[in-house]
């Protein structure tokens, strides 16, 4: 069995728990529990870092101990991670006394072995981040993290010969190309590294920050902060203490951070770990920043997310889905409530619960509301159990790859092709037509499907995927090989169905009222609605779900580009009559010019065409 440690940032208690804080921790967790699943032994770190200047003021600010402000604090990060259903191993906090005793001891190694020093500092030191800097790193006289007014400091402080590792990172980072992901981070720290790295400045005075962990060499100071946040990857292991504990563990797998903390991940602790004699981390992966109108959320400019109130709105596993279906985690990515409810229902409604809805309502309805056997296979059967073993062996692949975006493309792209199958296959028809051996093996290979999907989701949405499995009358256990096969279904179990997966939300409608929600006839009456003759079809090469229509509207012959490529074949299209919007504006679509479209009914991702119930002539006109 594999080991598969992996951290996130512990995150600083000077204020409440955003949407940065939930998505590095929801992705860590996903990742977590998709390597459960593939059998490897997991440990799952998060935490708190709770020293600092920054701390201490937030303390006082509100006239109460340091300590209790933590606490306080801790009880709101450790509550939303319960209500994300976060399933991490350990829960560290910087002031408990396993992890002092390890940074104590990690600092009196380095002095001993002559990696620390003591010498004056006078220079530029921004007090929201705690880190000094020198006169050419400003920028326009400012902190070039944080943008915010430093301020001048003279002071003895202790520092760490940084700078004598220089040599060895840049070489370690060449030869070992996927140490710092992704690339383009990769690279950054690298171009950083050709300039002279400098030593760190590791302790504060005692007289200006009290809240801190005292050196082990000098009680008059205490431990710089990110010095003491950095150890706690190795004091949750069992550093010093625990030597077993330790080698099964260290070196981590992955710490996955976010951007603005790569180079004190990547430069200040492998060159710390180096000169301690300690093996650096396997993996530094760190994902882009969510973005609201363009710009980093900022509290003092009111652009912060909060989770809760998106929880107590969405639902848990909503949420964890939209954070982990929209961001490339290597990229920028913007939030809006308005794209998190479009995904919920394009994806989770329409195509995921709606499929539930339409397969459980069949099995209750053609055979007695349990899994039927399956008889013979046909070539569409087979097409769409060989593509779903495929397309479920992508998702571990983008798994493995920390595509978790991809994943959840795969994974919802099977909901669909199950919904095609569906239309093509029509099992009312078949019902109808007494073939109820056909009948039979559509559902049981649709529930089947579900089934796999069900197992595939549940590391992104646990609570929802195991509603999915439950309503086929399932439960699931075991590894990824186990479970992700095909055939575990049991003709025989009894399918209770339940409430919808996920209704549909409605999207908040202006302040103008609900009369906004109606149109008057004047309005319907400026659409051009015509009956069409569907002349030819074709796919638009390229795409996938395009094709180009040439329609005939009774003596005028019009080009349209439609979304059919994945509901109809061309062959079933060409004849049909079809219900077009004559006069709407003309458009290119992927190079190709439309005059007008197709009106068709979206049935939980399923299309179909509007056609009249009787021979109609072309060009007749819709009222």
């Amino acid at each position: 069995m594999s080991k598969f440690y992996i951290t996130t940032p512990i995150y600083y208690v000077n204020d409440e728990p955003h949407l940065g804080h939930a998505y590095t921790t929801i992705l860590a967790d996903t990742l977590a529990r998709y390597h459960r699943l593939f059998g490897d032994d997991v440990f799952f770190l998060t935490g708190l870092d709770e020293h600092g200047q920054k701390v201490q003021q937030a303390a006082q600010s509100r006239g109460i101990p340091p300590q209790q402000h933590c606490d306080e604090m801790a009880e709101r990060f450790v509550g939303l991670w319960r209500r994300l259903s976060v399933s991490n191993d350990d829960f560290l906090r910087t002031t408990q006394e396993r992890h002092v005793r390890a940074v104590r001891r990690l600092l009196q190694v380095l002095y001993d072995r002559g990696e620390i020093y003591k010498a004056p500092y006078e220079g530029w030191y921004c007090v929201p981040d705690e880190r000094f800097w020198t006169e050419k790193d400003l920028t326009d006289g400012k902190c070039p993290e944080c943008g915010r007014p430093v301020v001048r400091l003279s002071e003895d402080n202790y520092f760490f010969k940084m700078g004598r590792h220089q040599d060895w990172l840049v070489r370690y980072i060449e030869e070992h190309p996927d140490f710092i992901m992704p690339e383009t981070r990769r690279n950054e720290i690298l171009g950083f590294l050709k300039k002279p790295l400098g030593d760190l400045c590791i302790s504060r005075p005692k007289a200006r920050l009290s809240w801190g962990i005292p050196l082990p060499f000098d009680p008059d100071y205490v431990t710089y902060v990110w010095v003491d946040a950095l150890t706690n990857y190795i004091s949750a292991v069992g550093i010093f203490e625990d030597e077993a504990r330790f080698r099964r563990w260290w070196p981590a797998d992955l710490h996955l951070i976010g951007k603005d903390i790569l180079m004190t991940h990547a430069v200040y602790w492998p060159t710390m770990l180096h000169a301690a004699g300690i093996e650096p981390p396997r993996h530094i992966f760190a994902h882009g920043w969510w973005l609201v109108e363009e710009q980093k959320m900022s509290k003092s400019r009111g652009k912060v997310v909060q989770p809760l109130e998106l929880i107590e709105k969405y639902g848990s596993d909503a949420f964890r889905y939209f954070l982990m279906r929209e961001m490339a985690p290597g990229q920028d990515s913007n939030f809006g409530e308005e794209a998190l409810v479009a995904r919920y229902n394009s994806d989770l409604a329409n195509d995921l619960g709606n499929l539930l809805s339409r397969v459980v309502r069949m099995i209750k309805q053609y055979t007695q509301g349990r899994v039927p056997a399956p008889g013979g296979e046909e070539p569409l059967d087979r097409e769409l159990k060989e593509e779903t073993l495929k397309a479920a062996g992508r998702v571990r692949e983008r798994i493995e790859d920390l595509r978790v975006d991809l994943a959840l493309e795969e994974a919802i792209e099977m909901a669909r092709r199950v919904n095609r199958y569906l239309e093509r296959t029509a099992p009312w028809k078949l019902h109808k037509e007494g073939k109820e051996d056909r009948v039979a093996t559509v559902l049981y290979f649709s529930a089947e499907v579900l089934r796999i999907l069900g197992d595939i989701l549940e590391p992104v949405m646990p609570g929802k995927a195991g509603e999915l499995k439950s309503q086929l009358g399932v439960s699931s256990s075991g590894t990824w090989d186990e479970r992700v096969r095909w055939g575990v279904l049991r003709p025989g179990t009894r399918v209770p169905g339940g409430p919808p997966l996920f209704p549909r939300v409605r999207p908040e409608t202006s302040k103008q009222g609900a009369a906004e929600d109606f149109v008057d006839i004047g309005y319907f009456g400026k659409l051009d609605l015509r009956v069409a003759d569907v002349v030819s079809a074709e796919p638009i090469r390229g795409t996938q779900k395009l094709m180009r229509l040439e329609v005939d509207l009774g003596g005028e012959r019009r080009q349209l580009v439609a979304g059919l490529a994945e509901h109809y074949r061309p062959e079933e299209l060409v004849g049909k009559k079809v219900v077009v919007v004559a006069n709407l504006k003309p458009a290119r679509i992927r190079g190709v010019e439309s005059r007008g479209m197709l009106l068709a009914a979206d049935d939980g991702g399923s299309l179909a065409l509007l056609v009249p119930d009787r021979e109609v002539r072309s060009g007749a006109k819709v009222r």
